[in-house]
């Protein structure tokens, strides 16, 4: 489907070329689009399928509210801890190679958690995946850098590459409900086998190899901080819910996440070859998109999982009937990317990126308000507004974060746009889950957390005022 889709934004608004090699510069343009699109589809497609499998998952595993927390987080987890490495093995190595072995790593994972039989297998499967998912999605970005070199191409690229999103959220639940219901829930990691091999056999023909820069080493000492730094932060955002926030060994958790975070920072000061150059986050709007990127991940994929939990343990339905209810939430950001894509042409990427924001704020802010148990009429709106804001933002947020980068730290700066974001899934799922645990009442913790994602999105809209251009930046070279 994504293909057939891929292909059809390409002829109808891709890049323009003239003469006599218009059609080959159109083959050529479309093959690495559509490569990167389906590895990208297949990352994000387990973000969203999982949401309405997890419960199922932890009845038939035996799991308890943690460690469906942790099935779900494990992946992203690991995902935006290794981001960074994988942006910069990718500057390193080639992007094409770093972007083929993540292929190669996540799909072999999806059939490992397909296979596992426990909680715990499951969970180490899932942080495989999240390693493959590292290579890939940084190499992504890369890979449609180094194919579109002009704005306007660039744009029209990363707008379908916005779009995947879309299109793997709106299929995501409603897949997963449906292969939960008629085949079960492993077949919501099967799926990605025939992605993956079709993915790599069209990375391998159709896209040209990538430079490499063997004189940027990797710098592991920093990678490691930043790993510990986003497992302790998920750790203690999921066990304080169970454990209270005032245990002991959340408090040390905390405090040891300050510490990887400060010893991060020191690293790359000192570092001759730093994974993340700390000039580069002197550029507002590398760095205020990052954090914003952070920040409507943090609502929107709160949202999902909370709801999930919601309309399944609350509402007693099936996974499939769960999938229906959240599809017009997750069914509006396939429309919002494209929408967002064509008008930013003629805006610029600032207004979009903060109605956007203001629209998911304004869902969150409705959902918490609509009452202790609303029916489900009242809550259509709500979701539908936080799924179209956040992906009318997405485009323009990354836009803005990738031309502020000098094209060979372009690895590193999708790198540091999707850890943001990653950091940003993991931190909403696990405080929403906890929220569900402390409050000892499910509708008063899925309330609050829906206001503090409320609040997440207003905070990102008022970022972006000062840190998205009106029109996008021109492309650094150094």
């Amino acid at each position: 489907m994504f293909l057939i889709y891929g292909a059809a934004m390409v002829r109808a608004g891709g890049p323009q070329t003239h003469g006599p090699d218009r059609s080959a510069a159109s083959g050529r343009s479309l093959a690495p689009l559509l490569a990167v699109c389906a590895g990208y589809f297949m990352v994000i497609l387990d973000v969203t399928v999982i949401n309405v499998a997890v419960p199922v998952m932890g009845r038939e595993l035996s799991a308890s509210l943690t460690g469906i927390q942790w099935i779900t987080n494990s992946y992203t987890l690991i995902f935006a801890g290794l981001l960074l490495t994988g942006g910069a093995l990718g500057d390193r190595l080639g992007n094409r190679r770093i972007f083929c072995t993540g292929v190669v790593v996540f799909t072999a994972a999806s059939a490992g958690c397909g296979l596992a039989q426990s909680t715990g297998t499951l969970i180490a499967a899932r942080l495989l995946e999240g390693a493959g998912a590292a290579l890939i999605v940084p190499a992504s970005l890369a890979l449609l850098q180094q194919a579109y070199p002009s704005p306007a191409e660039r744009s029209r690229a990363f707008g379908l590459w916005g779009s995947m999103a879309g299109i793997a959220a709106s299929a995501g639940p409603l897949l997963g409900g449906l292969l939960v219901t008629t085949v079960g829930w492993r077949w919501v990691f099967f799926i990605n086998l025939p992605v993956g091999c079709v993915c790599l056999l069209l990375t391998l023909r159709r896209v040209p190899p990538s430079a490499r820069r063997t004189d940027r080493p990797v710098d592991w000492p920093a990678q490691c901080a930043i790993v510990a730094m986003v497992a302790l932060l998920t750790a203690v955002l999921n066990e304080a819910g169970r454990r209270g926030w005032t245990d002991p060994l959340i408090l040390t958790g905390a405090g040891l996440c300050l510490l990887a975070a400060a010893a991060f920072v020191l690293r790359e000061h000192l570092a001759r070859s730093p994974v993340l150059p700390l000039r580069l986050l002197r550029s507002r709007a590398m760095s205020g998109g990052a954090i914003i990127g952070l920040l409507f991940n943090f609502a929107f994929y709160g949202m999902i999982f909370t709801a999930s939990l919601y309309f399944q343990h609350q509402r007693g339905l099936t996974a499939l009937r769960t999938g229906f209810a959240l599809f017009p939430a997750v069914a509006m950001t396939m429309f919002a990317s494209v929408l967002s894509g064509r008008l930013a042409r003629r805006s610029g990427h600032r207004p979009l990126v903060v109605t956007g924001l203001l629209l998911g704020g304004a869902g969150l802010a409705g959902w918490a308000a609509a009452g202790p148990n609303p029916s489900y009429a009242l809550l259509v709106a709500p979701m539908m507004a936080a799924g179209f804001g956040t992906s009318f933002a997405l485009t323009g947020s990354t836009t803005t974060v990738m031309a502020a980068a000098p094209d060979k730290y372009s690895g590193t700066a999708s790198a540091l746009f999707n850890t943001t974001r990653q950091v940003g899934s993991a931190t909403g799922v696990a405080l929403g889950g906890s929220l569900l645990a402390a409050t000892g009442n499910f509708t008063t913790g899925l309330r609050a957390s829906m206001a503090i994602g409320s609040a997440a999105y207003l905070t990102a809209a008022a970022l972006a005022l000062f840190c998205i251009p009106r029109k996008a930046p021109g492309h650094a070279t150094d």
